[in-house]
């Protein structure tokens, strides 16, 4: 099967989460990504833990399907053998703190005069522009700046940092984005460009009903807990041996539900009528549901639930994650060869393709495994003249 993004070829600049995300999402869809790390010590996550064998799992996680190839790009003859690679590449992406490429004579502004057709990707903390540019940045301070943290947490307690670090994937996804757009422009007019994406931008993009909240009622949303702020029922409730996740998400789900229930008077309750009268009156309503779903196990109010079209769910741990025959079923986890670290299970690729599917075809390379396939396959080197090369510290 061929792949989406057969034939593009990414120069992957960039460390840790953000950078590495959107260049994995395009390496899963079949580009040729090659990871350009700095010798010896390579992308920062390659020191972050836990651990197989030495080998970092974090760093594994995000990296797989992609080639490294290490360059001092520091020294002058390396700058000039990535320039080389430019030449021959359709996308740059880098998540350097503004300012440093162009230090480096490696900038957009610079790039585009040697290959005009680049797609040049920055991410970065807070963009290319404004007063906090050359601000430093990592997930959780843009989630605390983003007002995402603001919104979550348990009613009445402190705002929360949400667990995955969501601040540098959204971050990553929408650079993913920017460049699929920017490649589909370059293929209708020929012309290439820049994609400026900040970990601050995305997150305020993110927070959807809390900006229209804020703007319809002029007063900050707070965390709500697990209840959803807009919609009722919409949160967990107590069962017998746990709880569950009920979301009857307008009012013909609510009356399928209280059929289940055998409560149908709620139905013509002015209170529960509607969903905003639901909403209005919630305090009043979690009680009754609760004291239904406690007669009952999860699983048999997940059985119930389904057959009567409830959206529904239990709220799994993470083993019981991997472990799930939905999840498995669309090879969400999928295991890895590493030649350090043995077999590796991993989170699969999301975006199912009838045509071009995207898959996980070879591990997270070792730092520079592939330095000399590259220079040899795309700028035609010979391998006295990359010998020559290793003496200079360039790679």
């Amino acid at each position: 099967m061929k792949q989406a993004l057969e034939g593009i070829k990414v120069l992957d600049l960039t460390r840790v989460l953000a950078g590495p995300y959107a260049t994995m999402v395009m390496a899963d869809m079949g580009a040729d990504v090659i990871k350009i790390e700095a010798p010896e010590v390579g992308d920062d996550s390659r020191q972050f833990g836990p651990y197989i064998k030495d080998e970092s799992a974090y760093f594994m996680s995000l990296n797989r399907n992609k080639r490294s190839i290490t360059l001092n790009l520091k020294a002058p003859k390396a700058k000039e053998l990535f320039i080389e690679m430019v030449k021959k590449a359709d996308v740059v992406v880098e998540n350097y703190r503004p300012g440093t490429m162009e230090k480096l004579g490696l900038g957009y502004e610079d790039l585009k005069k040697i290959n005009p057709k680049i797609i040049y990707a920055a991410a970065s903390g807070f963009g290319h522009s404004g007063p906090y540019s050359k601000r430093a940045a990592y997930d959780a301070v843009v989630q605390a700046m983003g007002g995402i943290m603001s919104i979550t947490g348990p009613v009445g307690g402190k705002p929360t940092r949400v667990g995955p670090s969501i601040g540098d994937v959204t971050a990553g996804l929408f650079t993913t984005i920017g460049i699929l757009s920017a490649l589909n422009y370059r293929n209708n007019t020929g012309v290439g460009q820049k994609v400026d994406v900040a970990m601050l931008d995305c997150q305020v993009a993110i927070l959807e009903n809390a900006i229209a909240r804020y703007v319809v009622t002029g007063t900050p949303p707070k965390p709500a807990g697990n209840r959803h702020s807009s919609i009722t029922p919409f949160e967990p409730f107590e069962t017998s041996d746990g709880e569950i996740m009920i979301a009857a998400g307008n009012d013909a789900l609510f009356v399928k539900m209280c059929e289940l229930f055998g409560t149908e008077e709620w139905v013509q309750d002015e209170r529960f009528k509607t969903n905003p009268q639901r909403t209005k009156h919630v305090e009043e309503l979690v009680p009754l549901i609760t004291a239904v779903t406690k007669t009952k196990t999860t699983k048999e109010w997940q059985d119930l639930l389904d057959k009567a079209g409830v959206p529904n769910g239990p709220i799994n741990t993470i083993d019981k994650v991997m472990e799930d025959p939905q999840v498995l079923a669309r090879d969400m986890i999928v295991e890895v060869d590493h030649p350090v670290a043995g077999h590796l299970k991993m989170a699969g690729v999301p975006i199912k393709m009838s045509e071009t599917q995207g898959t996980v075809r070879t591990h997270a390379p070792l730092l520079g495994q592939h330095t000399e396939e590259i220079l040899k396959e795309l700028l035609g080197m010979s391998t006295e003249e990359i010998d020559a090369l290793k003496n200079e510290n360039i790679f």
